[in-house]
């Protein structure tokens, strides 16, 4: 599976009717529907907005007004067809006065979408176990040294009244194994499932 480094935007022309394919990273659908949010705020004054999404608690897309089927469902099949996820697609549209007819809006919405991702910086992504950590602020030397002596990943630490890791085996450790000899003092938990950068 793949998604993309960085948000990328590009343009393209089609008898007259300018489309700005705007690509951007996003892991859930909270943050598919702020990006959109963003895009319709900036691009008011385009005569459409239409918009896909693949992300890790679900998908969607959105015709916005053109003919049911010819932009969202289009746009969604194309990051579908390239295994891209955590991913938005928004393709603004400004009317060119030369109305392209279903198919043309299809292969339109389409073609936006291809060449942005292959324009985009691509990245391998895989999904993993996600564990969560949590102990006294004195057991934070012990935590640290069996994360780096197991090549383990930490993707998010939270200090409050107590330390907590989330952490990922990029090589299928079995991590409840790991902390088992620090049961009572360092309390793993299954978190989630993620999709990461392999």
């Amino acid at each position: 599976m793949k998604t993309i480094k960085k948000a990328i935007q590009i343009e393209i022309n089609v008898k007259k009717s300018q489309f700005i394919c705007s690509l951007v990273p996003t892991k859930t659908k909270a943050e598919s529907k702020a990006v959109i949010q963003k895009f319709n705020e900036q691009y008011s004054d385009a005569t459409h907005n239409c918009t896909a999404y693949i992300v890790s608690d679900g998908e969607g897309f959105d015709d916005d007004g053109e003919p049911g089927g010819t932009a969202g469902k289009p746009m969604i099949n194309v990051l579908r067809k390239n295994e891209i996820h955590n991913v938005t697609a928004v393709v603004t549209r400004y009317f060119g006065g030369i109305k392209l007819g279903a198919g043309g809006l299809v292969r339109a919405y389409s073609k936006s979408v291809m060449e942005a991702i292959g324009e985009a910086e691509i990245l391998e992504i895989k999904e993993y176990d996600i564990y969560n950590l949590i102990f006294e602020y004195s057991d934070i030397k012990t935590a640290d040294s069996e994360v780096r002596n197991n090549n383990l990943e930490v993707i998010n630490k939270d200090y409050t009244d107590k330390v907590s890791y989330d952490i990922v085996s990029k090589d299928n450790r079995d991590i409840l194994k790991i902390f088992e000899k620090y049961s009572g003092k360092i309390n793993v938990s299954f978190k989630n499932k993620q999709f990461l950068e392999k």
